[in-house]
């Protein structure tokens, strides 16, 4: 439907666009109609001098406060074509998307067009036929006969339990269904040790709901997990169509696969944070594996958490939400200890394996000489022999890729400085580089030191690429593989060498972060984290959390095959054995740890007893950068909710300076959410106005509940 040549267009429609931030377009826009098309439909609009796609948003409510903007229907543009080959958007997945860009302070428009899938914006009416027709064609050629797999383990009595509480509230969740009046089943967190068997509670709670005629909702934190997922969702449910969603797919993909859930024909949906948005009209049940995990928070654009969206988006739409984890969220643990969500565990692993035992080496005990703050004890390698002597798997956890962090010149101090950031270059010994990691800089490492000409320069620390050339050097009857960002970048190198470990062809596998959560190494009875100090002492109030969570992980890849479980074991080498946290780990007692955190934090006035948000100003110059700044924080000093929101000064990020650009952020904290959002609601028009004003500013932004400060 083409109306850009109508004379008489009779309806006003509000339509979302993906206006940039700048130009201050935050609400959506009025466009006239030949036709009242019902909101959440997909039109054409022009903007300027571009025609765009769009989405025909809910009008306003009669008592609105238009602020004096509305224009006469002659000022106003008619829409162009309508795709009305596509079901609208549905009313809850319109009011999620106004809560994300109202609560994470962007227009409505942008976030919208932004969680859709690119290629969908970019087809007119024929070519979106087109799809659809492909689609069909897809959805009968991957047409499967049969019920749920047969092959289910028998649970044990806490997963029992545990799922026969679940059914309790997909019950309710129908009853209130029925009658309307109930808001909905509380959030559930599920909170059970590695190796408790949470994934068959999310397959078994999937399986209820899909038995119910409705979509089932599968977040994972990383890319790497979700195959892994799928394909035991896909053994367990041969009847049904799964689908992924995340940013590995091929825009065409992406593109089916959304159709394939917007459409209902798709019942099962895994995917990363941006499937939270995904299109799924009969939803009703929604899981969040690994909930504590960070990757779950947007670092860009609109920075919203998908962990807290999933939750008011099964409050939106009456379903259960199952946030699963061995090691909560202190945010999602201190609402279950107040009642908002609803605490269920799984403290045993299955089969009664015990969890690994953690061995403290304390590295103080060995001789001071240079290198050794990040040596392979000896002890540590006699117990690796022990595992190959038996034929088992290890795994060697650390958290830093490359060879070294840093090359160093001991005439005269030099040290591989980014000559962009305000950082360290780190030393690639495969490729014989310098590659700074923040702004992707790289050079050929020089022969002699660039300042002094001295030709002994030498690595400082230690990476994994060294790690696996130690281990290689003193174990060499050992298979040593190596997974991390560097060992990965080709297309399905991951899968391949997820593949090898699996398949026992790998004696010691070496890794960073990627390889310590969700994976189901059988083999695996040892794991050794070398160098995890550095994170106790961070200024981030949120490290001690996330070190406790890492290890933790970690630690749970080991002895998860039950007969293998009692001689599991994982090493900590750490120059500091009797720290609280390392303590509460030897006792694998979360409990005691996020009790003495949220006691600290509740002192300090820190999340979730406090409400932060950081302005963040990015410039060419720290000048420039603090000026905007200064001011914001004297216009929010002016504001109504002023007396109850502390605006500390500004200070440089932790990397204050990436790719030439200066970096500071500014704190905003307040005792009350309401508070704290009403006050940025008031200071955003002035934000957009001082940064016109600023010429010196490239750019600037607000993160909303930020994960790091």
């Amino acid at each position: 439907m083409d109306l850009s040549g109508v004379s008489n267009p009779i309806c006003r429609l509000r339509v979302a666009v993906d206006a940039p931030q700048h130009s201050g377009i935050g609400a959506p826009l009025d466009y006239l109609s030949e036709q009242a098309l019902p909101p959440g439909s997909l039109v054409q609009v022009p903007l300027g001098k571009r025609e765009l796609t769009g989405i025909v948003w809910d009008p306003l409510p009669a008592d609105a406060d238009a602020e004096g903007q509305v224009l006469p229907d002659t000022a106003l543009r008619p829409i162009g074509q309508a795709l009305l080959e596509l079901p609208p958007l549905t009313l809850n997945w319109r009011r999620l998307l106004d809560f994300a860009a109202s609560y994470y302070q962007r227009s409505v428009g942008e976030v919208a067009l932004s969680v859709l899938p690119p290629q969908l914006r970019e087809l007119d009416a024929k070519q979106l036929q087109g799809r659809l027709k492909k689609l069909h064609k897809w959805v009968e050629a991957e047409a499967k006969d049969g019920a749920p797999s047969a092959q289910r383990p028998e649970l044990s009595p806490a997963q029992a339990e545990v799922l026969a509480q679940l059914d309790a509230l997909l019950l309710a969740e129908r009853a209130s269904d029925a009658t309307g009046s109930a808001p909905g089943p509380a959030p559930v967190l599920l909170h059970g040790v590695t190796g408790s068997g949470k994934t068959e509670v999310y397959l078994r709670a999937a399986e209820h709901a899909l038995n119910q005629g409705r979509q089932v909702l599968v977040l994972v934190p990383e890319i790497n997990l979700t195959p892994q997922l799928e394909a035991r969702f896909a053994e367990r449910f041969q009847g049904h169509r799964i689908v992924s969603l995340h940013s590995g797919l091929t825009p065409a993909q992406r593109l089916r696969n959304w159709l394939a859930a917007h459409l209902g024909q798709a019942e099962l949906v895994l995917g990363t944070r941006l499937a939270v948005f995904a299109s799924m009209p009969r939803l009703g049940l929604i899981v969040v594996d690994e909930e504590h995990d960070p990757s779950y928070k947007q670092q860009d654009g609109a920075r919203y958490s998908a962990r807290d969206l999933a939750v008011y988006r099964a409050h939106l739409e009456r379903v259960p939400v199952i946030l699963g984890s061995a090691t909560p969220s202190l945010e999602s643990w201190q609402h279950a200890n107040t009642g908002r969500y609803r605490r269920l565990a799984l403290p045993q692993r299955i089969g009664g394996g015990a969890m690994p035992r953690l061995r403290i080496y304390d590295m103080n005990l060995l001789p001071r000489k240079q290198g050794v703050t990040t040596a392979l004890a000896q002890p540590l390698l006699a117990a690796l022999r022990e595992r190959l002597q038996r034929g088992e798997q290890s795994l060697i956890f650390l958290n830093r890729r490359g060879y070294a962090p840093v090359l160093h010149c001991g005439e005269c101090g030099w040290k591989s400085e980014c000559p962009h950031c305000s950082a360290y270059r780190v030393f690639h010994k495969g490729d014989r580089t310098l590659r700074c990691h923040h702004c992707g800089f790289s050079e050929r490492v020089p022969r002699a030191c660039p300042d002094c000409g001295n030709q002994d320069i030498a690595p400082l620390g230690q990476g994994t690429e060294r790690l696996e050339e130690q281990l290689a050097a003193a174990l060499p009857e050992a298979r040593v593989a190596r997974i991390d960002a560097d060992s990965t970048r080709l297309k399905g190198a991951l899968e391949a060498q997820l593949g090898a470990v699996h398949a026992g062809e790998v004696d010691i596998l070496v890794g960073t972060q990627m390889i310590t959560k969700g994976h189901d190494f059988r083999r695996i009875t040892l794991v050794a984290a070398v160098n995890p100090d550095a994170a106790l002492f961070s200024s981030d109030f949120r490290a001690p959390e996330r070190l406790f969570a890492l290890l933790m992980q970690a630690a749970g890849r080991a002895g998860r095959d039950a007969e293998v479980a009692a001689r599991s074991e994982m090493w900590l080498q750490t120059w500091h054995p009797q720290h609280a946290l390392y303590q509460s780990l030897l006792r694998h007692d979360f409990e005691a740890f996020a009790k003495s955190q949220l006691a600290e934090r509740e002192s300090a006035g820190l999340p979730p007893y406090s409400h932060l948000a950081l302005l963040r100003a990015e410039a060419r110059t720290v000048e420039a950068a603090q000026g905007f700044l200064e001011a914001a924080a004297r216009h929010a000093g002016t504001l109504p909710d002023a007396q109850t929101v502390l605006v500390y000064p500004p200070v440089p990020m932790s990397v204050a300076r990436v790719a030439n650009v200066e970096r500071l952020q500014m704190l905003v904290e307040s005792p009350t959410r309401g508070a704290l959002q009403r006050l940025l609601w008031q200071w955003m028009p002035e934000l957009h106005a001082l940064k016109r004003e600023h010429k010196g500013l490239l750019r600037w932004a607000v993160d909303v509940d930020p994960l790091a400060i």
